[in-house]
């Protein structure tokens, strides 16, 4: 049940990040309300990530390049090492939004150095990727293959925010161009803002799920879902299926508005667990974004007779 765990799981923490790495700890990242740095914790179950001590890890710039802003990190093992995927921007450009990465240099990544790859780079001769507002990269491995999914938005502020994908060369530069795997294209994705952002992958009989986050960051706030075979063709537009309508929205009743930005981990018997961010009230003073009482929320997620994963709060 959804109540053997601690809710919130961790309080004033949006966009959480949770992985459970071969060394048996849960490690904890997300947005801090202040924006400014990035920490990490972890603990062995996940009912002690709010009591567990808080490293930071990284700070921002005063000025330039990862100077404000400093959003949604997620924490990734890949070929042996610690990296840290995040967005920032610039204190005189506010909304210049890019992504970026740190690798540790060791391998705690609690209390080793972690040194600045820069942006994420995007592949040789594709002149389109980075060039705007990108955040809420995630990275997963398909058939052999190594898939970074981020939002980005074309065209200014103000413009849609969509999904894209691409295949990694390593794991600080992509191989292929971007491919749009989603645009907001229903009413309950363009609410005051139009938004796909914050994928997370999961995957179930042979089919792979990628959730993202929709509309403002208010009570409108939401969760979709696409899906396609995984041995089809990940870059390609035929081999996707959006849902129709949110998986995952604001319960009035029991009081959890806004649910979104996702990621997805596993309890102590490997049984699949959405970690997501919510707010316990409706009404907002002042700027949603700048509101900190978006609480980091757990879930069991279960399957649908046609292995389709389904998100409820009960």
């Amino acid at each position: 049940m959804n109540s053997d765990y601690r809710q919130p799981l961790v309080l004033q923490r949006a966009d959480p990040y949770v992985y459970k790495h071969t060394d048996g700890y849960y490690y904890f990242t997300a947005s801090v309300p202040s924006y400014d740095c990035i920490e990490l914790r972890r603990a062995k179950h996940l009912n002690d990530l709010q009591d567990a001590e808080t490293f930071v890890v990284w700070r921002k710039h005063d000025d330039g390049e990862m100077s404000q802003h400093i959003w949604a990190p997620e924490l990734h093992y890949l070929d042996g090492k610690w990296f840290i995927y995040f967005a920032g921007s610039k204190v005189d450009d506010i909304w210049r939004l890019r992504p970026y990465v740190l690798e540790c240099t060791g391998q705690d990544p609690l209390h080793d150095q972690w040194i600045e790859h820069g942006m994420m780079q995007c592949a040789d001769d594709d002149p389109k990727t980075f060039i705007d507002f990108s955040l809420d990269a995630t990275i997963f491995e398909n058939k052999g293959k190594r898939y970074y999914c981020w939002a980005e938005k074309t065209g200014g502020q103000f413009a849609a925010s969509n999904l894209y994908l691409a295949e990694m060369e390593s794991p600080t530069k992509l191989k292929t161009p971007q491919f749009m795997l989603t645009t907001p294209d229903y009413d309950w994705e363009r609410v005051d803002f139009w938004v796909n952002e914050g994928p997370a992958v999961i995957k179930n009989n042979g089919k792979i799920y990628i959730t993202f986050s929709a509309s403002a960051t208010g009570a409108c706030y939401c969760m979709g879902m696409m899906e396609a075979d995984e041995d089809s063709d990940l870059l390609d537009r035929n081999s996707w299926k959006k849902s129709r309508y949110p998986v995952l929205q604001t319960d009035y009743e029991k009081k959890i508005y806004g649910p979104g930005h996702n990621s997805f981990t596993v309890d102590e018997n490997g049984n699949p667990l959405c970690i997501y961010h919510a707010r316990p009230y409706e009404e907002i003073v002042g700027d949603p974004l700048y509101d900190p009482n978006r609480h980091a929320m757990v879930m069991e997620v279960k399957f649908d007779a046609d292995g389709r994963p389904v998100f409820s709060f009960d």
